[in-house]
């Protein structure tokens, strides 16, 4: 699918041009926005965050899922593509749909300099309308450091900072941790420039 001319489409339109395309797409209220290709760094840090948490949660009541799977945000009307996602009991689909998710309990988030911006606050903001989700991570592809963002009981959003190889990411909402080390491993922040 070629980069769409500026006009708004249905999520139904989009959906059938994304399912025949050979390359990804976000949906945002209308306007189709291709998904550009990540780094070796960027896929390496989704890679190792994702398989940590697939071999940690193995035999439990979660699913892991990474870069492919499509996420519906009805409220925002945005179809869109998270770095690594989890769901807890069974996967809810969109309504007529069985390959695209809408009850992420975290999303994580390698952030790139064209997306930085966007991911921290808008796509945070649609994010946040989703009721079943309670954490996002945003892992920055240029320099050790971590944010996360963690939902409480009475609906504040609690952010902590790692920055040290040696420190522990504790997911809230999953029994989960990770060290910086173990996120980071095999990523060159030498090599690449975004």
């Amino acid at each position: 699918m070629q980069a769409q001319e500026q006009r708004n489409y249905s999520s139904e339109e989009y959906l059938e041009l994304e399912v025949n395309s050979e390359e990804r797409h976000e949906y945002i209220d209308g306007e189709i926005i291709p998904v550009t290709g990540g780094t070796p760094n960027h896929n390496q840090i989704a890679l190792n965050l994702s398989g940590a948490l697939n071999f940690a949660l193995k035999r439990q009541p979660y699913r892991v899922f990474v870069t492919d799977q499509r996420l519906w945000i009805p409220q925002k009307r945005i179809h869109t593509y998270p770095d690594v996602m989890v769901i807890a009991g069974q996967l809810e689909f969109a309504e007529g749909r069985r390959d695209t998710l809408t009850n992420p309990l975290m999303i994580a988030e390698v952030l790139s300099k064209s997306t930085r911006s966007y991911d921290k606050d808008e796509k945070f903001a649609a994010y946040r309308t989703i009721s079943s989700f309670q954490e996002y991570v945003l892992i920055d592809q240029y320099t050790m450091h971590v944010e996360k963002y963690f939902k409480t009981d009475n609906n504040q959003w609690l952010f902590s900072e790692y920055e040290n190889a040696d420190v522990m990411l504790s997911l809230g909402s999953v029994p989960f941790q990770i060290s910086l080390a173990d996120i980071y491993d095999k990523v060159d922040f030498e090599a690449e420039v975004d």
